[in-house]
């Protein structure tokens, strides 16, 4: 088999058979190059898609809730409908200790506060924050550091600020590092300037300042706005969710049917939702694509037919000069596996800079919309094997149909 491959009447006769009827044989090398076009191109797509989605959230904890107290909306133990609801610390705790798949419970606290510096000033929200969020809600510093427990303990007058409150009170390429600034009244020093991003999950954040400063500074004492819950990989965060939801209400004897005292934003069911939609895309894509070249390879079949009938005369010579069936079979089988790959190559070869230009245009910068749309090197060899299986099933139909006519009948034709 190998030697007839490297045969080179073999090829001889391949090139005859198609130079025969050149535009013929680039339409039917159409139909594979433009299946293989588009499954190159959308698969790389979705992969820039992902990608991106991965750099917006590469950072979070996904597998997380945010949970706060509102108003109850029924009466119980002897409390009133509308009853305002206020998670502590203690509820944090308790939440941590006793709901199963818990790995990280973030306690924070939010409130407005006025910033002066020099002669420059602005209102902006300030966070009291624990140094676990930059665990699970990793900030990008462009300066300095984020808070540390030895802030916490020491109730230092420290503050992280975002690049946009920089930008607003300080100087362009001004030392922010070791500045002042007051905050209601009171100085802080600046440690840190953080990079917001394109994505913040849960109430934005201009300056973090430590949590137990922030207690002393907005008289909070044991309270907080609400808590980030981050369950491990394997547990599903939504019965976490709910586990967490039940245990606050015995905390705070609040009706068990009462679904208004709570609110959430499940994080974890945002993220698998994305993740559910670039899993469909894919399976959609590779639907497409693998329908598009099927048609396409049809197509290439119904030609050699065609190729097959025209040359019913040339194949009963061959036959009486003692050609064997397998042999004429093989040819043709050859002739079909010839043009499917060639085409699919050229599809892989244009999808290629299709993904090229695609990166160029929308993969550039921060808020690119597809990051490195690529595809990798065992999907471009499972397409080729899909090609090489795809032509050899479809040149079989024609290879039959070539050796179904006895020689002398295949003289006889005209």
């Amino acid at each position: 088999m190998l030697r007839f491959l490297f045969d080179r009447d073999t090829w001889q006769e391949v090139y005859d058979s198609m130079s025969k009827n050149k535009l013929r044989t680039v339409i039917t090398m159409i139909g594979v190059w433009w299946g293989i076009l588009l499954l190159i191109g959308l698969l790389g797509a979705a992969r820039g898609m992902e990608n991106s989605f991965n750099r917006l959230f590469g950072d979070f904890a996904t597998n997380s809730v945010f949970i706060w107290g509102q108003s109850t909306s029924k009466p119980f133990k002897g409390f009133q409908e509308g009853r305002r609801v206020r998670l502590s610390l203690t509820d944090a705790k308790k939440v941590e200790d006793n709901v199963e798949g818990i790995e990280f419970v973030v306690p924070r606290n939010q409130n407005q506060g006025k910033v002066v510096r020099n002669f420059l000033s602005g209102s902006f929200n300030v966070a009291g924050d624990y140094p676990l969020l930059d665990v699970v809600q990793k900030k990008k510093m462009l300066f300095g550091r984020f808070i540390n427990q030895n802030d916490i303990d020491n109730n230092k007058k420290v503050a992280v600020i975002s690049e946009d409150v920089y930008k607003q009170l300080f100087e362009k390429d001004e030392e922010p590092i070791g500045a002042y600034m007051q905050i209601n009244g009171m100085n802080f020093t600046v440690i840190g300037v953080f990079d917001v991003g394109n994505v913040n999950m849960g109430p934005s954040s201009d300056i973090h300042i430590p949590f137990t400063t922030f207690q002393q500074i907005y008289n909070q004492g044991d309270e907080i706005g609400w808590i980030m819950v981050t369950g491990k990989p394997e547990y599903n965060i939504k019965q976490i969710e709910l586990d967490a939801k039940l245990l606050l209400r015995t905390l705070n004897k609040i009706h068990p049917r009462d679904n208004r005292a709570f609110g959430s934003f499940n994080l974890g069911n945002e993220f698998a939702k994305i993740t559910g939609f670039l899993t469909g895309m894919q399976f959609l894509t590779w639907f497409v694509g693998i329908a598009t070249l099927i048609a396409g390879v049809i197509a290439i079949g119904s030609i050699l037919l065609i190729t097959v009938k025209e040359r019913t005369k040339e194949i009963g010579v061959r036959r009486a000069l003692g050609a064997t069936p397998f042999e004429i079979k093989r040819q043709i089988v050859i002739e079909a596996v010839f043009l499917t790959l060639n085409a699919g190559i050229f599809g892989i070869i244009s999808g290629g800079w299709i993904l090229i230009f695609l990166d160029n245009k929308f993969g550039q910068g921060d808020d690119a919309t597809l990051v490195n749309a690529s595809v990798s090197i065992a999907v471009v060899f499972a397409a080729l094997l899909i090609l090489v299986v795809l032509g050899t099933l479809i040149g079989l139909i024609p290879a039959f149909k070539a050796t179904s006519v006895k020689p002398i009948e295949a003289l006889r034709e005209e």
